[in-house]
């Protein structure tokens, strides 16, 4: 057992990784409420499971998962979609333009701006087009300390989402992210991508030129 990854005033912020390509799956949790969102259920759902039974630690009330939110529609983000799905009743969410391609129902499509409130805190939706068409971040402010955000597979240290070479869809994400995330929050926002390590915009603002010029 870990313990919490950022314990905040109203909620605390835990991840695993799970599978051979080290996805995150990320859970926030109300202090007040119990309402639990989980990010991304990648893959094993054992170590997920056990990452709810974990977080009943984080608060007094009934730990219960309001919401499962997929990033983007990519395989190695969905593998346990189903079954966390069966096992905790949760409803589902994905950006509107991805959910076609997700196997798993989802009762709950993303438009950029969208804002969903949990009992305990609250998840804005920012459309990140290019990695997929309906890659979505979810940002949550903390009122009394950074921002946190979580972007799936389109920001990472050192540089956005793999869009497969193609110029377009690398100028969509690129766009998207400067003017929806760079343009918008500080620099101590706390990135949580959805593989490896976490940044900040501010470690991360001074490269947005070389990532534009290098195309990638």
């Amino acid at each position: 057992m870990t313990g919490p990854l950022h314990d905040l005033d109203a909620m605390t912020i835990r991840r695993i990784s799970v599978s051979e390509m080290d996805n995150n799956v990320y859970l926030l949790t109300s202090k007040s409420s119990g309402a639990q969102v989980l990010i991304d259920a990648a893959d094993d759902v054992p170590a997920i499971l056990g990452l709810l039974a974990d977080a009943q630690e984080d608060t007094d009330a009934e730990a219960r998962v309001a919401l499962i939110i997929t990033t983007h529609s990519h395989w190695d983000h969905v593998r346990a979609l189903a079954e966390v799905k069966e096992a905790t009743k949760a409803r589902t969410a994905a950006g509107e333009a991805d959910v076609p391609d997700i196997a798993v129902p989802t009762e709950v499509p993303l438009r950029h701006g969208d804002v969903g409130s949990f009992e305990g805190f609250d998840l804005e939706a920012i459309s990140l087009r290019g990695h997929t068409p309906g890659s979505v971040a979810l940002l949550c402010r903390d009122p009394t300390g950074p921002a946190h955000l979580f972007t799936g597979d389109s920001l990472f240290p050192g540089g956005v989402g793999n869009t497969q070479g193609d110029p377009q869809r690398f100028a969509s994400l690129y766009d998207d992210v400067v003017t929806r995330i760079f343009d918008r929050l500080p620099d101590d926002t706390i990135v949580h991508p959805g593989h490896g390590g976490g940044t900040t915009l501010g470690a991360e603002r001074g490269s947005l030129a070389e990532w534009k010029q290098r195309g990638w």
